[in-house]
């Protein structure tokens, strides 16, 4: 189907408009309005069941919202599937680890390329010719920004299933950088890490949207108000589908409606530390 409706205004990268998104009598977006801008972290709070990984799941292709209409550099991608949008530079990580256990952290992350082959069946099957220099570049391109951006060249041999947790996190986060995003979007990056795994994984959400070699737009869903306050230059509230709240951290942090509904005076005071 065509791309059709640009929205001319090149800083913002993402656009939703009035999106809906039901399941039988469960009302999980309502009327839903963001705008993502170019070269920033962008978060989303909200409590378990606010629809924010339903939000996730419209923007990347996996569910399609009812109403309302998703922009991604000013085109129309509502009817595109997950394999389109991610050639349009769409790219994500899930809120639990999906990883590939029997599979080493080099060719985890190697399958993040494939939109970038471009190499026929036959080169491909016989490894010959423009296949073969494909292979090299992409891993070098790997190695060497990937592997090293996210300090996991000692592992990188080693089959992912046997890696703990954290290391695991790190390996899917690897694997969304490998299609070269313009957006990442992040669905609960720092759960199940311990202090020392949260402040590394923080450290490389900086480092992606803030690196001259990166420089990638970021849509991050959280539950730690800690980090979200910290790393993101706007933070959007969900409240059980709908947008209470779209401002910066700050103007959160002072949001009355938020305080009680999502951050509580103790976690307040705790971000403000």
């Amino acid at each position: 189907m065509a791309i059709t409706e640009p929205v001319q205004n090149d800083e913002i990268l993402l656009e939703l408009k009035d999106i809906e998104m039901t399941f039988g009598k469960v009302t999980a977006l309502a009327g839903v309005n963001l705008k993502i801008r170019r070269g920033e972290i962008h978060s989303v709070i909200g409590p378990n069941g606010a629809g924010k990984t339903v939000m996730m799941n419209c923007i990347n292709g996996l569910y399609r919202p009812q109403k309302g209409s998703i922009y991604f550099k000013g085109q129309k991608i509502n009817h595109l599937n997950p394999h389109r949008r991610a050639r349009l530079g769409i790219s994500r990580t899930f809120q639990k680890v999906e990883v590939f256990g029997g599979m080493s952290v080099l060719d985890n992350i190697r399958l993040g390329r494939h939109i970038h082959m471009r190499s026929g069946i036959f080169s491909g099957a016989w490894y010959l010719g423009k296949s073969a220099r494909e292979e090299i570049e992409h891993r070098q391109f790997i190695e060497e920004e990937i592997i090293d951006l996210l300090e996991i060249e000692q592992i990188r041999h080693k089959p992912v299933g046997m890696l703990p947790y954290g290391l695991q996190k790190r390996v899917e986060l690897g694997r969304a950088l490998a299609l070269e995003p313009e957006l990442l979007i992040l669905d609960e990056p720092l759960a199940g890490l311990n202090l020392e795994e949260v402040e590394d994984m923080a450290r490389f959400i900086l480092d992606i949207n803030e690196e001259e070699r990166w420089k990638v737009t970021c849509l991050l869903v959280e539950h730690d108000m800690g980090v979200v306050m910290d790393l993101s230059h706007r933070v959007f509230v969900l409240n059980f589908g709908n947008m209470i709240m779209d401002g910066t951290p700050e103007e959160v942090q002072n949001n009355p409606e938020v305080i009680k509904a999502y951050l509580g005076e103790e976690d307040l005071y705790a971000t403000r530390r």
